[in-house]
């Protein structure tokens, strides 16, 4: 990156306003974030291992710096193939801003990307990795080339469902068929994320309700299929939890935080195996 940019807004869980800027790094750094508004400003890694909550977002920790809701931060960046950079936040969760990860996608073009000279880091499996739980079904192929995900959600009262996409990962095509994809909630489930603390600052400029056959948001759809995109969307935030470009192809049926960590865990581990580096971060 050529240098900084930032986002503020809301956050989506907490409630609370909050900036989020993204700075250069030198070659080998990684994605780290680092929370400035902490006493030493504490860091985490988004790896799969430092991930503590998976309820509606992914949530990392360590020590005393905690992150929520980093997926679509993670998408962004993933699209954009940064594989360091300093993430610093002033709060303990991003911006939702307008629920999509365009925002972010958008702030990174504004700072400018620049090739560094050590390769970047890639990874396929040595075999095919299979994740399952619920009605949720994760499976990763190996393979050369770009990132290849299918994807199959459904979700009752839907106006249309089942809802499929397929999607190359590519940084020009994440702009225009992933990016501005935005959150979505089942009006069913308000109630109870509320009880739990979580959605404070939610509202139609942020996100997209299911309720009784419809779609209510503040603007009309942006795809017909916005849904499943979203969760294509989320899926290639959570697969860089791995800290490298996966390669190959991810087949998912109605996908969710919990399982997309859970693969980029089982990946994870095949990368620490084989790299001491990346053992000494997994192990941590």
């Amino acid at each position: 990156m050529v240098r900084s940019s930032s986002v503020s807004g809301i956050a989506l869980h907490t409630g609370a306003r909050a900036t989020v800027r993204i700075q250069p790094a030198p070659e080998n750094t990684g994605i780290i974030f680092r929370r400035v508004d902490l006493p030493g400003k504490p860091e985490v890694r988004p790896l799969a291992c430092n991930v503590v909550d998976v309820r509606r977002g992914t949530t990392i920790a360590d020590g005393k710096a905690i992150v929520f809701t980093v997926e679509h931060i993670m998408s962004a960046l993933n699209a954009w193939h940064i594989d360091n950079c300093i993430v610093e936040m002033d709060g303990m969760e991003p911006p939702i801003v307008d629920g999509s990860s365009l925002p972010y996608f958008d702030m990174i073009r504004e700072a400018g990307v620049v090739e560094q000279e050590e390769p970047a880091l890639t990874f396929t499996p040595s075999q095919p990795v299979y994740v399952e739980g619920g009605y949720t079904r994760l499976v990763m192929i190996p393979g050369e080339g770009p990132l290849r995900i299918s994807c199959l959600a459904s979700f009752k009262g839907c106006p249309i469902d089942p809802q499929f996409h397929e999607f190359t990962l590519d940084t020009e095509a994440y702009r225009t068929e992933i990016a501005p994809a935005r959150t979505f909630v089942d009006y069913g489930d308000l109630k109870q994320l509320l009880a739990m603390g979580l959605v404070k600052g939610g509202s139609l400029d942020a996100a997209a309700i299911i309720h009784d056959g419809a779609i209510i948001c503040k603007e009309a759809l942006r795809f017909q299929n916005e849904i499943v995109r979203h969760k294509i969307l989320d899926l290639i935030g959570d697969i860089y939890l791995t800290g490298r470009r996966i390669t190959g192809s991810i087949i998912a049926i109605k996908p969710g935080h919990p399982k997309n960590v859970e693969l980029a865990g089982a990946l994870l581990k095949e990368i620490a195996a084989s790299s001491p580096q990346m053992k000494n971060r997994e192990t941590k």
